[in-house]
């Protein structure tokens, strides 16, 4: 994918286009680390890149949830959708964020009108002076909190090893080197 979004022809096109897109950034942020890397917290805070991307799993997997009213009782608790699990690697939770984004995807094609209602769960985190979103609402709120965490994953990446975006980005996606932009190359053993 490249770095910018291409022409979209509709609204649930560029919905699904500018997610994919941010998720794609995510994925360029972890490009190339070690599962070592992927677990550093190199930073003032607790983020690690893996662990920004397990929660981004359990975050748009929840959100999706909603929207089709599934229920799943095996879901990691909030602190931990920020940690790689000893069982854990890097290639499994990118694995996973790439099913999740299908099923997303999926669902949302299925969806007749992008204004269907969404009910808003009895959480103490929710408005209680809401009843419903609409799936447009979540996926623009998708698109929100995955470019918040995408910016988080840069700034964790940068502090690990001084990559950003896009020379990573340019070296993910095999763009040959410019007179203004080299690919990011893995330090020299």
């Amino acid at each position: 994918m490249p770095a910018l979004v291409p022409p979209i022809a509709g609204e649930r096109e560029g919905l699904l286009a500018y997610l994919a897109q941010q998720r794609h950034v995510v994925r360029v942020a972890a490009h190339g680390l070690t599962d070592e890397q992927a677990r550093a917290t190199p930073t003032a805070g607790a983020l690690s890149v893996g662990g920004l991307i397990k929660h981004l799993v359990h975050m748009e997997r929840g959100w999706v949830d909603l929207i089709v009213q599934r229920v799943r009782e095996d879901e990691a608790g909030y602190e931990e959708q920020f940690t790689l699990g000893p069982g854990e690697t890097l290639a499994s939770v990118l694995d996973l964020y790439a099913e999740v984004a299908a099923e997303t995807e999926e669902i949302v094609a299925g969806v007749a009108d992008l204004a269907q209602e969404v009910p808003v769960p009895p959480e103490p985190w929710y408005p209680s002076d809401v009843k419903a979103w609409s799936v447009r609402w979540v996926l623009f709120h998708l698109i929100e909190e995955t470019a918040r965490h995408a910016g988080h994953a840069d700034i964790v990446r940068e502090a690990i090893d001084g990559a950003t975006a896009f020379p990573l980005m340019a070296a993910a996606e095999g763009w040959p080197a410019t007179e203004w932009l080299t690919p990011w190359e893995p330090p020299s053993a």
